[in-house]
């Protein structure tokens, strides 16, 4: 089985406070895309276990990996005798801010649920997902949400209007963890409008998306690595309609209003930012475009 596991952006994240347990509580708008993981999933009837394996020598093939973990919750609370394979060819960059791992945790579930019959909602596959990442619920479901709680609390929005997406990931990482501990130690937080922006998706109107863009994360991350503000900065320079760094980063991205513009700006970035990784993409919606 094949299947397509998509990278998110967010077009808001904001932090609205903090639980007993040090999970902070956030309101932010997610968005899918084009972009995807291809995932493949086969059983191994003659052995037991979980075999991963990736185009890429460094991704885990144990625990530490998200789609490893997936199989494993699945095949021990089902019973399933069979060993299972699963092969990660990943496109979407490691480490950035994309939901790359959650997203291939996602396409193990949802393919695992189908390849062996386990009859599964999606709500059960989502409530299985929050026990594996924050994010995994989101990418079980896809398209545009409002997330709130820990980021599993998820409300379906209107389908972001059409435009184009381009994406630069510096070679940097930035651990998530520290991501919010930098927020935590904010004095002047920025909180962007996340109500203003979902009533904007709801009347299908761009313009009033974008003038609403805003990441709390993005202010402590920019002063530790000046190229986030470089990489905006030519984003807007270069034609994007509004630019923001995603999640915990370090991916800036911008919004162009098509993909002629956005491969424009990319071609006209790549020799002044030549180790990072540009790629032009498109918003997916599931409901708009082809299934999984």
């Amino acid at each position: 089985m094949i299947v397509r596991a998509s990278a998110k952006i967010n077009l808001s994240l904001d932090v609205v406070g903090r639980r007993d347990d040090g999970y902070h509580l956030v309101s932010m708008v997610m968005q899918s895309l084009y972009l995807h993981d291809v995932v493949t999933i086969e059983p191994q009837t003659r052995e037991d276990g979980i075999f991963v394996s990736s185009n890429l020598p460094y991704i885990p093939n144990d625990d530490g990996n998200l789609a490893y973990r997936a199989a494993r919750i699945l095949k021990e609370k089902y019973d399933i005798d069979d060993g299972i394979k699963i092969h990660l060819q990943k496109r979407i960059p490691v480490s950035a801010g994309l939901a790359g791992g959650s997203t291939d945790a996602a396409a193990v579930l949802f393919g695992v649920n189908k390849l062996y019959g386990l009859g599964l909602k999606m709500r059960d596959l989502m409530t299985i997902g929050e026990t594996i990442g924050a994010d995994v619920p989101f990418c079980l479901m896809r398209g545009t949400a409002l997330a709130e709680n820990i980021g599993e609390r998820l409300t379906r929005l209107a389908p972001m209007p059409e435009c184009a997406i381009l994406l630069a990931k510096p070679t940097f990482g930035i651990s998530t963890k520290q991501a919010y501990k930098e927020v935590d130690e904010e004095t002047n937080l920025v909180h962007p409008d996340v109500k203003g922006q979902v009533e904007a998706l709801e009347q299908g109107d761009l313009a009033g998306v974008i003038s609403r863009m805003g990441n709390v994360l993005e202010a402590p991350a920019i002063r530790q690595y000046d190229q986030i503000s470089d990489l905006k900065k030519a984003m807007m320079e270069n034609g994007a309609l509004g630019s923001l760094m995603s999640g915990s980063g370090p991916t800036v991205y911008g919004v162009f209003k098509d993909r002629e513009e956005a491969e424009d700006a990319k071609r006209r970035m790549i020799p002044y930012f030549g180790s990072v990784r540009f790629i032009v993409t498109a918003p997916f919606c599931p409901f708009k475009n082809e299934k999984r």
